[in-house]
């Protein structure tokens, strides 16, 4: 599988459905997908075998004794669904999943190399406005990466 990448915008149905990019359904057409809660209110959605990887190591690095392991878990684990993408490259978001992202009509679709976020447009802008300034201090601390 190639890397899923891009930022994209669509629009999210009255039944919940939301098409993703030609683009990012030809990587993840010969796959399962895995949609869950995100950090930072989005949705996660994975290719079943990352997936499979990330909550591995989500469950090795978190117990079940420690209240702040076991928030992660309900956060992130516990919402987790398996979707399809249907004829027309669509994916059903859960109405659970959909109020915790604030999803209602329009979405932006980031691809992050190995999983895609789904956002809120209103939602996302708003985060990038908010962080614009944690951005340029993050990026300073790459300073000694070269292209």
């Amino acid at each position: 599988m190639n890397q899923l990448t891009g930022e994209y915008k669509n629009t999210l149905d009255e039944k919940g459905r939301l098409s993703l990019p030609a683009r990012m359904r030809g990587e993840l057409s010969e796959t399962g997908l895995v949609l869950t809660r995100g950090v930072d209110n989005c949705l996660w959605l994975f290719p079943a075998q990352q997936w499979a990887d990330f909550s591995q190591k989500l469950l090795a690095a978190t117990s079940p004794f420690q209240a702040k392991s076991r928030l992660v878990q309900r956060r992130i684990l516990a919402p987790a669904s398996d979707v399809e993408l249907d004829k027309l490259g669509r994916i059903s978001i859960p109405q659970s999943l959909r109020e915790s992202a604030n999803l209602s009509r329009e979405c932006v679709i980031l691809g992050l190399s190995r999983y895609i976020e789904i956002w809120s447009a209103e939602e996302y802008k708003k985060y990038l406005d908010d962080h614009e300034a944690e951005f340029i201090d993050a990026a300073e601390t790459l300073g000694d990466l070269t292209l």
